[in-house]
């Protein structure tokens, strides 16, 4: 500053866009770095303050932040698509290919391999049958009507839990959401004995309903912690505006509460759809009949009795639903997550 009180510039900065201030007067935009002196007359000699950055390293730094973006996008991308199309290839090969072809690609690609899962007749391995073909549909609608009542009777359950636990608040609600997660660490094959006497006591033995009680108790412990995480946190006064004009808890809750918590409960409804999906043992163990059984377990069976390539083919024609529904719902998946991760989970 000047001993009269006003900023000056110093030379050699005229183009850096700064910030001026008079200390009676408005701010006002100026050209340079502002020389600042002490607080009174006679502190000291006055110091140079820059009030930018320069944006050539910042710009550096950003364009270099972009690319390693980019190249971990495209890694995690190139490590989920691989299995996809690894199976896909395989399942279009003959066995001469398999065995003397590349694993990479194909040659001569046939379709065999799938038009052989819906055929009927008699599996055979050298020339011997061994066992009865199942025809690949039935083991389809088996598991399509496991997956859609293990996901409606894990949210009929996990819904009114997690309300309670969320917006009721029980004694000790925050331990008992605790507890419930803590469930997980169990080993499931430690709990097949106890699992299998409550199976016989309800005379669910070989029956698909036995996994769907199941699998829905495996995944109900998860679904109740994301959604009373949601619920514990959402603002009272949503509930209380409808409660005041008239409406009945149960009214608030089916008219108000149910509609904002519908990206959880995708978020929910995908999670438990993969827990049932991906199971194999615990179908195995409680469904004997080869005619009751779900894809997963099914083709465990084929995979001894038939070739390999055909089971790899009924494997991907059975995570092609799954993945269409997860890529349908995938942004409310997200936004469910975030949603409850955000409101205090």
């Amino acid at each position: 500053m000047d001993a009269d009180g006003r900023p000056h510039r110093l030379p050699g900065h005229r183009h850096l866009r700064l910030l001026a201030r008079h200390p009676s007067g408005p701010v006002r935009r100026g050209r340079g770095v502002v020389a600042v002196a002490g607080a009174a007359a006679g502190a000291g000699p006055a110091r140079a303050v820059s009030l930018v950055r320069s944006t050539r390293g910042a710009a550096g730094v950003s364009v270099r932040g972009r690319w390693r973006h980019a190249l971990l996008l495209s890694v995690i991308a190139l490590y989920s698509l691989f299995p996809i199309y690894f199976i896909t290839v395989q399942s279009l090969k003959t066995p001469e290919e398999d065995v003397f072809g590349s694993p990479l690609w194909v040659a001569d690609p046939t379709f065999e391999n799938y038009t052989e899962l819906f055929e009927s007749g008699e599996a055979r391995v050298r020339g011997y049958a061994i066992l009865p073909k199942v025809p690949f549909v039935i083991w389809l609608a088996n598991s399509a009507v496991v997956l859609a009542a293990s996901v409606v009777l894990t949210l009929a359950c996990a819904v009114p839990a997690a309300y309670a636990l969320g917006r009721l608040r029980p004694p000790g609600w925050r331990w008992w959401r605790r507890v419930l997660f803590a469930t997980y660490v169990i080993p499931q094959t430690i709990l097949f004995i106890p699992m299998y006497q409550v199976v016989l006591a309800f005379g669910l033995d070989d029956s698909p309903a036995a996994l769907v009680v199941i699998y829905s108790a495996m995944a109900l412990p998860f679904c109740v912690w994301l959604l009373s995480a949601y619920y514990a946190n959402l603002p009272r006064e949503i509930e209380e505006s409808a409660l005041v004009e008239g409406a009945t808890r149960l009214g608030a809750f089916r008219r108000i509460m149910l509609p904002m918590s519908r990206n959880v409960l995708v978020a929910s409804g995908l999670f438990t759809l993969g827990t049932v999906g991906q199971d194999f043992m615990l179908a195995s163990v409680f469904l004997l009949d080869r005619y009751k059984q779900t894809v997963a377990a099914g083709l465990g069976v084929m995979d001894v009795s038939l070739e390999e390539l055909v089971a790899v083919a009924g494997v991907n024609m059975a995570a092609i639903p799954v993945v269409i529904l997860c890529a349908l719902f995938a942004r409310g998946y997200v936004r469910g997550l975030t949603a409850a991760m955000l409101e205090g989970a």
